[in-house]
């Protein structure tokens, strides 16, 4: 059953960039933005990491903590971190329960083949750990700004 806004945020601990891990109870009290993507260093994606990296100023003063989360292994998001600067962390979620407790791994199609991968989804998470807002199928420009301005309406 798909996630609604107001149920109560699937709760994860995985492992994440520069070596820590990263949790959704280990942030209560926060008001947390998690977006989903499919790959380090694609062009969609790296756009859209940078955009949040950009804002995370911004992000801090709303007191919102962002974190991304793909299937790719840490050595990959700490690759993708050095390269592009990232400050935040991502999350490593390879065997895909995260993804699939989210409802973002889902049968895709591409020039009519047919294959499972994330589809591009952000979740704002409120301070008591339950679900904001839901952004699904994201179109990344503009799309930080977006997420930022909900965090910032939230109390």
């Amino acid at each position: 059953m798909p996630l609604s806004e107001g149920d109560v945020a699937p709760d994860f601990d995985l492992p994440a960039s520069g070596g820590g891990r990263v949790g959704l109870s280990a942030l209560k009290g926060h008001k947390v933005v998690l977006y989903f993507y499919p790959k380090d260093d694609t062009s969609g994606c790296t756009l859209e990491a940078q955009d949040f990296n950009g804002l995370l100023p911004a992000f801090a003063e709303s007191d919102a903590k962002v974190i991304g989360l793909s299937p790719d292994p840490v050595k990959s998001h700490d690759k993708f971190c050095g390269k592009y600067g990232l400050t935040f962390p991502l999350a490593a979620d390879e065997a895909k329960t995260v993804l699939e407790a989210y409802g973002v791994w889902v049968e895709k199609s591409m020039y009519g083949r047919k294959y499972m991968g994330v589809e591009r989804t952000t979740v704002l998470v409120d301070r008591e750990g339950r679900i904001a807002r839901i952004w699904p199928k994201v179109k990344v420009p503009g799309h930080a700004e977006a997420v930022l301005a909900a965090a910032r309406a939230l109390p």
